[in-house]
């Protein structure tokens, strides 16, 4: 009998309630955002100890107050321990999405309804607006087009929730969170002055993360860092307070936090050259939500999706480089590298009326699906009404340049005089000298082929 014994690495399995380890570091646990298709952005989730802030320079729209609902909706599923820090943050907790079915819950227990229930409903609308549409045969057989991330699975479910929009947390389970020390919240209004100081808020979460067990994961959401309520902030007090945050999460690992800026923060104007990047160097990953409300011209561009995805950082904890390069299908840097692909894709996202998808960003059909073409389109060139487009030198000029000659006659043929057409050749400008008429079918010119002597590259037709 060998007494060689294979080497088998043991698989360590996350003992905390609603996380789960990172395929890239068995050191890492990730938590849901309540997202799938944000998962996939971020390599699979939120590392616990990690930081994610959100930022929506659109001032009439509220994406990035949407993030965060999720983040906490999520934390009330995977039963985690939840810190609002904000304005009325218990208002902010009785306006999150809730999970299709659910609406009518009484106790603390959590029954999720199949993860097909949302999609399986769009999907239906979907194949009804698409059912007069005909394809190819040998296509029938093939998948749809995939722009984002599967719905979560069965087994999925006790990590990331499929939520609904039309559906609202019941006001008796936040009840219960705020007696039973699940749910708590800090609202910068108390504070009683003016200007807020964030180093009170500061103090005030170290509290709650030292009387927190680490048993149970705490999900810290700030929904809109630097609104009226918490007064006047500089540059230096943004910045003090992401690196405070930062800092107490390497402390306390079973903590992580999900920070949206107020939209008039979030611009380049308001903080200076390179401020979104500074944001970016003080958190653990940075998304940037760019929606198409201010711009018409990209809403007619892209009507499929409500805004562009910019990704500035991506956290990486135990690791130099983001477990996202590997593991995000949406982003594609994998596939990219495996058939030494182009880089990684344009991300762009949308709300419909039951959940907020992040998918890949691509160009809807031009006419619509229901309409037909009956004029050409604006941008083709009329090649008989085209005017000669002269060189006018530059870079373009030094291409090769063809000419053409034709090769003259050697036997002369008799000229028609017709008094009538001489008249209407000299009306259009053109000289009866050298140009002659032959009478009958004329014979095809010959072309010549040559090299160009000072150009032996080119030649010569």
């Amino acid at each position: 009998m060998s007494s060689f014994k294979r080497k088998t690495t043991s698989k360590q399995t996350a003992t905390l309630p609603g996380t789960r380890v990172s395929p890239g570091s068995i050191a890492t646990v990730l938590t849901s955002t309540g997202i799938p298709s944000l998962d996939d952005i971020l390599g699979g989730g939120l590392p616990l100890s990690c930081s994610l802030v959100v930022t929506a320079p659109d001032q009439h729209s509220s994406y990035g107050e949407l993030v965060q609902k999720y983040f906490v909706a999520q934390g009330f599923v995977s039963k985690h321990n939840i810190l609002l820090i904000g304005e009325d943050p218990s208002q902010f907790a009785k306006g999150c999405m809730w999970t299709s079915g659910s609406s009518s819950l009484q106790s603390a227990s959590i029954s999720t309804p199949s993860p097909s229930t949302v999609e399986a409903e769009e999907e239906g609308e979907a194949e009804r607006s698409d059912e007069k549409i005909k394809i190819a045969w040998r296509y029938e057989n093939l998948k749809p087009f995939q722009t984002t991330v599967g719905p979560s699975t069965p087994s999925m479910e006790d990590y990331c929730a499929t939520f609904d929009l039309t559906t609202r947390i019941p006001d008796s389970f936040i009840q219960k969170a705020l007696s039973t020390g699940q749910l708590s919240i800090c609202d910068v209004n108390s504070f009683g002055s003016e200007k807020i100081s964030t180093v009170e808020v500061i103090s005030h979460l170290e509290g709650v993360l030292e009387s927190k067990g680490l048993t149970t994961p705490l999900r810290i959401c700030v929904p809109t860092l630097g609104s009226p309520s918490w007064g006047v902030l500089s540059v230096q007090d943004i910045s003090r307070f992401l690196q405070s945050v930062r800092t107490l999460l390497r402390h306390y690992t079973n903590a992580c936090v999900s920070i949206s800026i107020a939209p008039h923060l979030s611009s380049e104007n308001w903080g200076g050259p390179g401020w979104i990047h500074k944001l970016g160097w003080l958190s653990d990953s940075l998304v940037t939500l760019a929606a198409f409300t201010a711009n018409p011209s990209m809403s007619a561009l892209f009507p499929g999706h409500h805004g562009l995805v910019h990704i500035y950082t991506l956290p990486a904890p135990h690791t130099l480089l983001p477990p996202s390069n590997r593991f995000s299908t949406l982003r594609g840097l994998s596939a990219a590298a495996d058939s030494c692909g182009s880089g990684e894709n344009n991300l762009a996202f949308k709300c419909t009326r039951k959940r907020l998808i992040f998918e890949t960003m691509h160009l809807d059909v031009e006419g619509g699906v229901s309409e037909r073409r009956t004029t050409p389109s604006s941008n083709t060139l009329d090649v008989a009404t085209s005017s000669t487009i002269q060189d006018a030198g530059g870079p373009k000029a030094q291409f090769a340049n063809i000419e053409v000659e034709i090769e003259e006659k050697t036997k002369e043929e008799a000229p028609v005089a017709v008094s009538s057409i001489a008249a209407g050749v000299e009306k259009m400008g053109i000289s009866p000298e050298g140009s002659t008429l032959s009478q009958g079918k004329s014979k095809k010119p010959k072309k010549r082929v040559g090299f160009r002597s000072d150009r032996p590259d080119l030649y010569d037709f």
